[in-house]
């Protein structure tokens, strides 16, 4: 038998030797020790697994025991038993960082349900997992044959996210790999849905919200009230990265709608951010913004114009009210951003468009230390979340709160983690992104692409004359170049890049928070 130790400590132990045998039986083999002094000796000189604390002892009480217990194993699960009732001191116990608080007198089965909550937690909540999720295996499984419609696919893969963060919380890696299969799957599939339906959600108003259209559908019936509104554009920021640091907001902010909208192709910054800002596609902006537009082979920053397109699509929607728009490229601008937000709480709306995440993502590309930090989706998402818990923008977050801000938070698209190079041949003219190309000579594997002959079907600029056309990577494949090709193949694969057709890089989210 695998014992589990207890080190218990109590002035009165050898009134509690039915308590120890009751838990012997059980698995719990019991260290007995009456006075904090000689607790503290034993923890310095065996491992246990828990310890049980009398908060009421002569000498060395509990509180103090347990402050020193800390030092020494700070990691340590404590019970203390006491008493005392009083609010102070359960406050005081609780602050010690301990993981249950029972009140004396203790019968042994509310020790053992405690000694189970703590220790057995994480397998309780594993074997239930795994059980739960080998249920819905097979539905998930066969309900992907049967998605038909945008909404289908926004629901699956909402559930989705929600089974890979549950699986990922398992020791037993086995169901995480099944699901990735699963997961590569409805990408495959997803691709194809995508290459029936996509031109014609852009000719008629009845398919999904999409990136030209997100601001008038999703923005402006939120401008309504009088209200001070912050709208948050997260570069990058991919639905599970959202899943996750939405807890940290729940000090701040109540969850008021989680919606999900689709970027539109190709999912990148200078394509899909644009649209959202200026109301209109890709090709509308190159026609009547020419000036503000950039095609990929222009030389120059492809998104400098976005605060002017939001000024025209803002006076267009007859929006009146002052507005402000603020890009964080750099922590100064957000520390700046913060002291100065109380200026800005007389706006119908304060743009901030942060691009933190994007940076994660292109450094991973870049970087060998952040290779190994964010090697799969399940590291991206913790180096996520440990960024935004020390970073400026989660105390801009907290001071629009304390201002009586609503947030809009959202994104322009996702990213996908690449795993298959696909070979493609081009001209010097053809852009460089490895998840979609555009040019005039391109050369591709057709199993891994949706090709657009016709841009104008795209909503896309035509930059190439009538030659011009745009191939998008399907699932996780990315373009490499035939010269060179093992090379780049191996320096990109599983890096987290965006521009092509998946559900990660397409489903994104829009969500509305107001101030606790």
């Amino acid at each position: 038998m695998n014992w589990i130790n207890i080190l218990w400590v109590d002035d009165e132990i050898d009134l509690l030797k039915p308590h120890i045998l009751f838990l012997k039986e059980r698995g719990y083999q019991t260290t007995p020790c009456s006075n904090g002094r000689d607790a503290l000796e034993l923890l310095t000189n065996k491992d246990f697994d828990i310890v049980l604390l009398d908060e009421n002892m002569p000498g060395l009480n509990g509180l103090e025991t347990l402050g020193e217990l800390k030092n020494i194993r700070p990691n340590l699960a404590v019970i203390m038993i006491t008493k005392n009732e009083e609010e102070q001191l359960m406050n005081e116990a609780i602050g010690a960082k301990i993981s249950d608080y029972l009140i004396k007198p203790v019968n042994p089965n509310q020790i053992l349900h405690s000694l189970k909550k703590i220790l057995n937690h994480k397998n309780i909540i594993a074997e239930k997992t795994t059980q739960n999720y080998q249920k819905e295996f097979r539905e998930i499984s066969l309900s992907l044959a049967g998605l038909d419609s945008y909404q289908d696919w926004v629901a699956y893969f909402k559930k989705l996210i929600y089974w890979e963060l549950e699986l990922e919380t398992l020791d037993d890696k086995s169901l995480l790999e099944a699901f990735e299969i699963q997961l590569k799957e409805a990408n495959h599939q997803f691709a194809k849905f995508i290459a029936e339906n996509y031109s014609d959600w852009l000719q008629n108003s009845d398919g999904p919200v999409l990136s030209h259209n997100a601001f008038e559908k999703l923005v402006l019936p939120e401008l309504k009230t009088q209200q001070p509104t912050l709208l948050l554009m997260i570069d990058n920021l991919r639905y599970d990265q959202w899943k996750i640091l939405a807890p940290q907001l729940n000090e701040y902010f109540s969850l008021v709608s989680e919606k999900a909208y689709f970027s539109i192709l190709p999912t990148t910054t200078q394509y899909a951010r644009n649209a959202f800002f200026a109301g209109e596609t890709p090709q509308k902006i190159s026609e009547k913004f020419p000036h503000w537009w950039k095609n990929d082979n222009d030389e120059g920053g492809k998104n400098l114009h976005e605060y002017d397109l939001l000024q025209v699509q803002l006076k267009r929607l007859g929006i009146t009210r002052t507005s402000s728009f603020h890009k964080i490229t750099q922590l100064q601008q957000c520390h700046q951003l913060i002291k100065n937000l109380v200026n800005h709480t007389h706006e119908g709306i304060t743009t901030v468009v942060y691009n933190f995440v994007d940076m994660i993502s292109h450094a991973k590309t870049e970087m060998e230390v952040i290779k190994e930090l964010a090697s799969d989706s399940k590291s991206y998402r913790s180096l996520t979340a440990t960024w935004f818990k020390n970073s400026p923008l989660k105390e801009l977050l907290k001071k629009a709160s304390e201002l009586g801000f609503q947030i809009l938070l959202t994104t322009d698209h996702g990213t996908v983690n690449v795993g298959a190079p696909s070979q493609v041949i081009g001209d010097k003219e053809t852009s460089i992104n490895l998840r979609y190309k555009s040019g005039k000579s391109l050369t591709f594997e057709a199993k891994d692409v949706l090709c657009c002959e016709n841009p104008s079907a795209f909503e896309l600029p035509s930059f190439y004359g009538i030659n011009s056309r745009y191939i998008f990577a399907r699932g996780d494949a990315y373009f490499v170049y035939k010269n060179n090709f093992n090379y780049y193949a191996k320096l990109f694969k599983d890096t987290f890049q965006h521009g092509g057709i998946s559900l990660e890089e397409m489903i994104i989210p829009f969500v509305v928070l107001k101030g606790r």
